[in-house]
């Protein structure tokens, strides 16, 4: 094993470590911009220091692929079909991944409070294979990707009510780091 593949399983370990960061504003909607990615966001970054993610303005930057591509995909109730809005940011996502070619993604799903825990892992992970698979499709090589499923474990916001729910289901593209 080498030194570049030990480190990214440590990454790995400490990011499936991490505690739940919930935190509720913004905007239901496209991706980073409204409000829920960026910098704080709780997701590993593969050896970017929070404070390094770049300058949300620089094209090839991190913050810029959080903050202006979206990092993230919004999902219907119990669906793991793609909406035309995630389609496009999916798009936006694939055209920036194919330009940093040198980052690989964690793709991760994410489902409402609703259901068993064994029912929205399931769920998740469709979500993040339909994510995935729409990124292939757009030429970001597979062996670049891999899929996580959260299920109802990492709320963006715990509550009971449409808001949250609405927030809650969906795909994350996470910046894993440069790839070896």
């Amino acid at each position: 094993m080498t030194l570049t593949s030990k480190a990214l399983l440590l990454l790995a370990g400490i990011a499936l470590a991490a505690c739940n960061n919930p935190r509720g504003g913004g905007s239901f909607g496209g991706g980073g911009a409204d409000g829920f990615g960026g910098a704080n966001d709780g997701f590993f970054d593969g050896g970017i220091t929070t404070g390094n993610l770049g300058d949300p303005n620089d094209p090839r930057s991190v913050a810029h692929f959080q903050q202006r591509i979206g990092d993230r995909v919004f999902f219907t109730v119990d669906s793991s079909s793609l909406t035309a809005e995630g389609r496009a940011t999916l798009e936006a996502q694939a055209r920036w991944l194919n330009a940093n070619p040198q980052f690989s993604i964690v793709m991760e799903g994410h489902a409402d409070e609703r259901g068993t825990r064994d029912y929205n892992i399931a769920l998740g992970e469709r979500r993040a294979n339909a994510a995935m698979q729409y990124l292939i499709g757009q030429g970001v090589s597979a062996n670049r990707m891999r899929v996580v499923s959260y299920g109802k474990d990492r709320p963006v916001e715990a509550c009971a009510a449409q808001r949250c729910w609405d927030i809650n289901r969906r795909a994350v593209t996470a910046i894993a780091g440069v790839t070896g």
